[in-house]
């Protein structure tokens, strides 16, 4: 599961996905035949439960032929938003996912497991985990490296489907010993089920943040204003705007430069400081300078926000 050195980004994403749904797939059966076998209807249920997580994946892998897309007429920003979509769609669905778990963990407190749990339901709960866990590290580490938010909300959602099979492991773990104890079983989930709601909440917010179009932080701004200003023809930077494309930002800014140049010389000047920031910025995709003479310009202005 090694990238390769000339895979790009999308394609990425996709082989890292689609080894994610064929897992899923596997695991949601695997669960289901053991927990019939074991006499375990908690891990039936959370084997259906993992076929709703192949729903995630489908997404991310149709998402990313569209949001890879170069810009067109229509479209003239490119299609990085479809992605920011998508991790809002897996957010919607780990938080259905949390909230189905929360309730069921309340309306059936009164239910008691199935009794004679054999060790094949255990050992599949307990593979589940380690599985989930694993996608999840690999997924994660995948996201960060193309940046990609919808392979990183579906990493959390790798996560979390592993955090929701521990109130089953636990389940199936004390029937063994003290089936009368069912309700650590409810408890448990119902705790997962709070934790499963959270991050999705988190995922839905920050993919809202990008949609209307909320600025790069502060510190970002100054971080693309010392890039510029380390060009010699620049004498001024202001009015640095950004805003959030998917995962990267356009950036629009002002530069001031010596009145006596020519509009060749400016016009350089402009294409050498958006080569700076799209090769030195922060997850810079585009940038639009303009270019004023030191006359015309106004005093450093406070980075601010669309």
């Amino acid at each position: 599961m090694t990238k390769n050195a000339n895979e790009v980004p999308e394609a990425l994403v996709r082989r890292v996905t689609w080894w994610g749904l064929g897992v899923n797939i596997l695991l949601a059966a695997f669960k289901v035949i053991a927990g019939w076998l074991g006499h375990s209807q908690a891990l039936v249920a959370d084997g259906i439960h993992s076929v709703t997580d192949t729903v995630t994946d489908v997404a991310v892998i149709l998402g990313s032929y569209f949001w890879s897309r170069p810009a067109d007429f229509a479209h003239p920003y490119g299609h990085k938003r479809l992605e920011t979509t998508v991790s809002i769609f897996i957010g919607a669905m780990l938080f259905m996912a949390g909230a189905g778990i929360g309730w069921d963990a309340v309306t059936s407190v009164h239910k008691v497991h199935a009794h004679n749990v054999r060790m094949i339901a255990l050992a599949a709960a307990a593979v589940s985990i380690v599985i989930k866990e694993m996608l999840y590290q690999w997924t994660r580490r995948v996201g960060r490296r193309v940046n990609s938010v919808a392979l990183a909300a579906n990493a959390w959602h790798h996560r979390l489907d592993a955090f929701s099979s521990v109130p089953v492991l636990a389940a199936v773990a004390v029937s063994f010993v003290r089936p009368q104890w069912h309700l650590v079983d409810h408890v448990a989930a119902f705790f997962v089920a709070i934790l499963i709601c959270y991050a999705a909440i988190g995922i839905i917010a920050s993919g809202f943040k990008e949609l209307v179009d909320q600025g790069a932080p502060f510190e970002v701004c100054e971080q693309i204003r010392q890039i510029v200003k380390t060009h010699p023809a620049v004498r001024q930077v202001h009015n640095i705007r950004t805003r959030y494309s998917g995962s990267q930002l356009c950036v629009d800014l002002h530069v001031v430069v010596d009145s006596e140049m020519s509009v060749y010389e400016g016009h350089r000047v402009a294409e050498q400081v958006k080569g700076l920031l799209l090769h030195q910025g922060p997850e810079v995709l585009d940038v639009e300078v303009h270019i004023e003479p030191v006359e015309a310009a106004l005093s450093d202005m406070e980075c601010r926000r669309i």
